[in-house]
């Protein structure tokens, strides 16, 4: 049965266009259209489609507060088009936080002159959106300012493999370096799991967030005002140090490197075709290159497999690889390639992963 998709935007082009992209996709059916947010939320409660796609930018209500009323009204995977702007970045990421599942940036020359390529890559990411997003059926919730939001997804007992159970989780000691990566449902994941650090955590840490170049900034800023660590955007040369996570730039891999004892980050130009810039996979394998197996890879929410063979070559070195578990993830590819390929020695929820991580001694 083809998902069904509503389509809001204010720009009757844009609207057009979307449709005609989706429309030519047999498993996708476009069931209505709005203009506004205040319509969006009208006809999302009363057509129930599977999917939205979410303009951000609109009159009368705009896209995220449509997108906070609709989480508390009808619950329903958004995927939110955005301006490779700051502000754009930061509008999405507070669609993010309101419920929203995941973004694409809005690129008019792209649906001009790469109409393929643009085709292809929204199809495939709403159909990903509608089979596997959770959105949260009660909507952001208050919470201390310090805090961040809650996924949504309900509350599950921790599944561990079972040939690979480490209950207590490595020892400082055993460590040299944390690496956290992510890509749907991944910022407000990251969040939580930061948020949950204490000030004085005795390693550093890696963050590896499917994102465009224009948005790390303004996430690793956000981040940074939620957590207690020290959060920023790692320049190429950045010392690794305890209490200080390092998000890798967006349109760049990360690589880590030792320098007289001391470890600190550089950037890798991506290779023409590679799809995940920046690449968990390749952070975890420059990460156990610089470490062997002194490094605790942590896979989070996203779709794909990007992870999968880095935390492979990490294990191989007797490293260590926790992953948030199905029932918190909004979409379960990432730690559900690792957790099949039997490379997980954890599987969390996301709201645990933080409380272990700070628990390590």
């Amino acid at each position: 049965m083809a998902k069904r998709v509503l389509i809001v935007d204010d720009s009757g082009f844009f609207r057009r266009r979307i449709k005609e992209m989706l429309s030519a996709d047999r498993g996708l059916e476009v069931v209505g259209e709005a203009a506004d947010g205040r319509q969006a939320v009208e006809e999302a409660v009363r057509l129930k489609p599977d999917v939205i796609t979410m303009d951000i930018e609109m009159p009368v209500l705009d896209g995220i507060s449509a997108v906070r009323e609709i989480m508390q009204r009808q619950p329903t995977p958004v995927l939110m088009f955005s301006s490779l702007t700051f502000e754009g970045a930061r509008a999405t990421l507070d669609a993010l936080e309101a419920g929203a599942v995941d973004f694409l940036p809005k690129r008019f020359s792209d649906i001009s002159s790469n109409a393929e390529t643009a085709r292809k890559q929204l199809q495939d990411r709403v159909r990903t959106v509608a089979r596997g997003a959770r959105p949260s059926p009660a909507g952001p919730r208050a919470r201390p300012a310090s805090a961040p939001p809650e996924t949504g997804a309900p509350a599950r007992r921790e599944t561990t493999a079972p040939a690979r159970r480490a209950p207590a989780g490595p020892a400082v000691r055993d460590l040299d370096l944390v690496v956290i990566g992510a890509s749907t449902g991944g910022p407000v994941a990251l969040q939580r799991v930061l948020a949950a650090l204490p000030a004085g955590f005795p390693l550093p840490i890696l963050l590896v967030q499917h994102m465009p170049a224009n948005f790390t900034t303004a996430f690793a800023q956000r981040v940074d005002s939620m957590s207690r660590l020290n959060v920023r955007e790692a320049a190429d040369g950045d010392a690794l140090v305890a209490g200080t996570a390092l998000l890798a730039p967006g349109g760049m891999h990360m690589g880590v490197r030792r320098r007289g004892g001391n470890l600190a980050v550089y950037t890798v130009e991506p290779r023409e075709g590679e799809f995940y810039k920046p690449s968990v996979d390749v952070a975890l394998r420059e990460a156990t290159r610089a470490c062997g197996g002194r490094v605790l890879g942590v896979i989070l929410t996203g779709m794909g497999a990007d992870g999968c063979e880095g935390a492979r070559e990490l294990k191989r070195q007797k490293g260590y690889i926790w992953s948030q578990d199905e029932a918190t993830s909004v979409i379960y590819g990432m730690p559900g390639a690792v957790a099949r390929a039997g490379l997980t020695d954890r599987e969390l929820p996301v709201s645990e992963i933080g409380e272990a991580l700070a628990r390590l001694s």
